[in-house]
């Protein structure tokens, strides 16, 4: 027998073997770190091995949601280094015995909701700097500011008051600035929902969810930031809405933001959105020529509290910066920082031409580009209905502008496969792998095929 069958009948006998879960599990913490190893991957259990796929076991709904949208992708391949037959994996939910459920005694409450506050309380400080009187108002969020400042003289006048907007628009500094003026009076709670979900987790694993509920329920201001992160986590949104209810119902003050509105947030219960939008629904638009001016001109105010000197900056440069800087309010305060930076070290005032060198990255920043976006830019250049594109049809016509359009929403976006499957009809992620890889094969050897790739890509880019 010669050496290459030899080879072949080795890499035969390692696909027949079962797969080592112990070496998988070792490659998990080598490969995602030793935090996210200990609080996700750890507790994946293998439950049953077939000739293409594994079923593996996770503690709850939470956790397989989490993984799934996350992680499922990277825990494909690592488990194929170990076994490359295996195509596709699915995650069973291994309920834990009831008995272990009612550990938590009555006794020990108290003490586990003073372990709890203990907790909360590292990050639900209020930031002092970021109240109403530093916040500029101007006509992209004057409706928010004026509602949050009604908020603070008439408690539940709007329950829910709903924010939303893009990132670095001033949600944040408006719901802080509402805390600070009501924290005088009132127990608040100021939390994101990123950290609500890291306690609800931490929760579950202690079993601690009577004083998980006991303390977020007590509130009379609840004040939780950036709801869209719960989208697609059905354990937690059902944690939220009763928490949403308790609260509602005793009259204490809720006040969320997004950044979106709520009939947009998909992959969250239709009830959730439906609280959501019945109390006072308002946005904070982008910034305008005449808002980021003021605002330029608030932070000359505060640096020359903070350092008794003016910073050293032309008024047509400060004019420059508010006209040029197409961002945020936040990347607005960064390049200003820059300029004044630049300016102290260098000793001297910066012109035009100064400011034009030091921010070019700045201001040509590469452009987000949406799923939505791909899928609409694809089906016009082959004429097709997007929505006959997204269906279950398989036919040619059809299922290679889909197979593209997944291929160019992996190159061009930042979305997982899980996460790109779900935009297209909640397909499984595998199919997406497979459309990348067609995709991939298939623009090395066909001209036409480049061609058209490239030409869409174009048109995505450039609109």
């Amino acid at each position: 027998m010669d050496r290459n069958s030899l080879k072949t009948n080795s890499i035969n006998l390692s696909e027949e073997s079962e797969l080592n879960w112990t070496k998988v599990q070792s490659s998990f913490e080598k490969s995602f770190g030793s935090e996210v190893y200990t609080s996700w991957l750890k507790n994946i259990s293998l439950q049953n091995e077939y000739n293409h796929y594994v079923v593996l076991g996770v503690p709850t709904r939470f956790f397989r949601d989490w993984i799934t949208s996350r992680y499922a992708d990277k825990i494909l391949t690592e488990i194929q280094k170990y076994k490359i037959s295996i195509n596709r994996i699915e995650f069973k939910i291994i309920e834990k015995d009831k008995a272990e459920d009612q550990t938590l005694s009555l006794s020990s409450a108290k003490s586990k909701i003073t372990e709890m506050k203990e907790s909360i309380l590292n990050y639900n400080r209020l930031n002092q700097k970021l109240s109403f009187d530093n916040f500029v108002v101007g006509r992209s969020n004057k409706i928010s500011y004026l509602s949050a400042k009604k908020i603070c003289s008439q408690l539940s006048l709007y329950n829910p008051l709903f924010i939303y907007g893009g990132v670095g628009l001033g949600k944040t500094h408006l719901m802080n600035a509402i805390g600070l003026e009501l924290s005088s009076n009132n127990n608040v709670m100021f939390i994101s929902a990123e950290r609500f979900m890291y306690q609800f987790i931490k929760s579950i694993k202690k079993n601690e969810m009577v004083s998980f509920k006991d303390f977020f329920r007590k509130a009379n201001v609840f004040i939780i930031d950036d709801i869209q992160f719960i989208r697609g986590k059905e354990g937690l949104q059902e944690e939220f809405f009763h928490t949403f209810n308790s609260l509602f119902e005793k009259s204490s003050q809720i006040i969320i933001s997004s950044d979106r509105p709520p009939n947009k947030l998909d992959r969250v219960q239709d009830r959730i959105k439906s609280r959501l939008s019945g109390g006072l629904v308002v946005d904070i638009g982008q910034p305008d020529y005449d808002l980021k001016l003021n605002i330029l001109k608030k932070k000359i105010e505060e640096f020359q509290q903070s350092f008794q000197e003016y910073p050293n900056l032309s008024d047509e440069v400060i004019e420059y910066i508010a006209k040029d800087t197409r961002s945020n309010i936040r990347e607005l305060i960064g390049v200003f920082n820059r300029i004044v930076a630049f300016s102290k070290m260098n000793n001297r005032k910066l012109n035009i031409n100064d400011c034009k060198i030091i921010l070019k990255d700045a201001y040509n920043s590469t452009k987000v580009i949406s799923i939505d976006k791909i899928q609409n830019v694809t089906s016009n250049f082959f004429s097709i209905n997007l929505e006959e594109m997204l269906s279950q049809r398989r036919s040619r016509p059809l299922a290679r502008p889909r197979q593209i359009a997944m291929y160019l929403a992996k190159k061009l976006t930042t979305r997982s496969l899980p996460e790109i499957g779900r935009k297209f009809a909640n397909r499984d992620h595998t199919t997406v792998i497979h459309a990348v890889k067609t995709i991939d094969r298939l623009s090395k050897n066909n001209a036409e095929m480049k061609k058209n790739i490239e030409e869409i890509r174009s048109l995505i880019l450039s609109e």
